[in-house]
């Protein structure tokens, strides 16, 4: 209720004071000088493990494990040869160089290299194309 019976000033003193050392402060190089030179009792522990890298290396292991036990081959399909040959053959039927047939399709001419020389992956999109552009037939039975 503000304002009922007389107002008074308090006159204590005020005392602000700087907060307590946190425990980065204690440990610092200073403080504990101090302390050795006062003759009080410090006590140093020295962490297990401590700087290394132990424990990210140790996690490895067991996925290393799990990968030499692992026997199953994993690749991707790649050209068959008889479609490699048969890109090659329609081509020079056409006249064609690898970078001219790429123009004609869209794509660039390490595309048509990949596919002529077995390295890439089938792509249906890109064979459709190529069937067109060649006029022959490279997919199914012939």
């Amino acid at each position: 209720m503000a304002g009922v019976g007389p107002m008074t000033q308090d006159w204590e003193p005020v005392v602000i004071r700087k907060k307590a050392p946190n425990s980065a402060a204690k440990r610092d190089e200073k403080t504990v000088n101090a302390a050795r030179r006062s003759g009080a009792e410090i006590e140093s522990v020295r962490k297990f493990n401590a700087a290394t890298n132990k424990a990210a290396s140790s996690s490895t292991s067991l996925n290393t494990k799990r990968l030499d036990d692992d026997t199953e081959n994993l690749a991707h399909e790649r050209v068959p040869t008889e479609l490699k040959k048969a890109i090659m053959q329609a081509r020079g039927e056409k006249k064609l160089t690898q970078s001219q047939l790429a123009q004609l399709i869209n794509e660039k001419p390490q595309v048509i290299q990949e596919y002529e020389s077995g390295k890439a992956i089938p792509n249906q999109q890109i064979l459709s194309k190529l069937e067109r552009a060649l006029g022959a037939k490279l997919r199914g039975k012939k």
